[in-house]
């Protein structure tokens, strides 16, 4: 199934849903240096990145209309900016949000389905109407603003239109929903909010993937021993971490990092261990308050786009004898599933940086194969 990816990073959704079926005639990317690592990859010959058509532009100057009736699917992360409950009300027209051409994007092409993901800060109560005002944007798009009208204006019309009984033109059923990595078998406590819509005309009843594992199945193995016998490692005190009282459920265990991470070798100094690529010591790690690092029989705490401070501080591992040293760039690759032979060319910072916004590689596979489920199913019958 043919689709597009717009606001593509280093790859991260696009190469999940390309696993997952989905084929991108246009990939875009503003930022040149996530264009570099895409098409380095797609010459050094990275399944997941075969055949793509990456194209180095500015989404807010780019008409999609060619690709109308020929796309599946519309997917990316548009970057949001705080939004703006003060001055104007005209947030939604700031050039920093980049929601509005998500839905142009839609609006041009008219998908069968469209994913995007975002910000579990979004989730927060103060954007509440914003979120609502997205998701309504989003399921029905040809329901413009009007020259003048405010932000708030224009959420009472999508309200009352999608209250109507009867509603021409395109239209979408949206679910949207905070997804935790870790709960899809990702070795990431990464929480993020997600959209999927289906063109109503489809038919589509969807909802996201239930979670396959879980921190109580993960307690289970390590208060049991299994865990630390398949590692052959001693109990660990896991640094005053806090457990629940045991449930019992059916799930895996979460992913931890030390499982992510088994068969690469610990390093101690600059030398990269030959035939493994982007895994190189970076010095200068060290804890203090707020900025504690990730312990290894856990999943990792999320990884940032930030390098240095607390917001890019828990890019940081802390080894069994509690020493910390940071992440290398294959390490963390790793924890966002990408695939080993991906590269991620540049300096350690701007490869973190793109590592930090990425979607997990596995976890938009198993939300694309869902999607792609459900539409194959539409044309099977068709």
């Amino acid at each position: 199934m043919n689709s597009i990816e717009v606001f593509a990073g280093a790859g991260g959704l696009g190469m999940g849903l390309h696993s997952a079926g989905f084929r991108p005639l246009s990939v875009v990317e503003r930022d040149p240096q996530c264009c570099r690592t895409l098409i380095h990859n797609i010459k050094g010959g990275c399944e997941l990145v075969s055949g793509w058509n990456v194209e180095n532009e500015d989404v807010q100057l780019k008409s999609f209309r060619k690709f109308d009736g020929d796309v599946a699917l519309v997917s990316g992360g548009p970057p949001c900016q705080p939004f703006s409950q003060g001055g104007k009300h005209r947030a939604y027209n700031d050039k920093r949000d980049m929601f509005p051409q998500a839905i142009r994007a839609i609006r041009e092409v008219r998908p069968k389905a469209f994913i995007f993901e975002n910000v579990k800060g979004l989730d927060r109560e103060n954007f509440r109407n914003y979120v609502e005002y997205i998701k309504l944007q989003m399921e029905h798009p040809e329901v413009l603003s009007s020259e003048g009208e405010d932000w708030a204006e224009h959420l009472g019309r999508l309200q009352q239109h999608h209250l109507s009984a009867s509603r021409d033109g395109l239209n979408y059923r949206v679910a949207l929903q905070v997804l935790n990595a870790a709960d899809y078998g990702i070795p990431q406590r990464r929480e993020r909010m997600f959209f999927v819509g289906f063109r109503e005309d489809l038919g589509v009843k969807w909802r996201f993937p239930t979670p396959s594992h879980s921190r109580q199945a993960l307690i289970r193995s390590q208060v049991s021993g299994e865990y630390w016998d398949k590692h052959s490692v001693s109990k660990i005190d896991l640094h005053g971490e806090v457990f629940p009282k045991l449930v019992e459920d059916s799930l895996s265990p979460w992913v931890t990092t030390r499982d992510a991470l088994i068969d690469l070798p610990d390093v101690f100094d600059k030398e990269e261990p030959e035939a493994l690529i982007n895994h190189r010591y970076q010095p200068g790690a060290r804890i203090y308050r707020g900025h504690t690092g990730s312990v290894l029989d856990l999943p990792a705490k999320t990884i940032k786009a930030g390098v240095h401070g607390v917001p890019g501080g828990e890019n940081m591992l802390v080894r069994d004898d509690g020493s910390v040293r940071y992440f290398t760039i294959r390490e963390i690759a790793r924890l966002q599933t990408f695939p080993d032979d991906f590269v991620f060319s540049g300096s350690w910072s701007e490869s973190m940086r793109q590592l930090g916004n990425a979607v997990p590689v596995n976890l938009a596979h198993i939300i694309g194969s869902s999607i792609y489920e459900h539409l194959g199913a539409i044309d099977a019958n068709d």
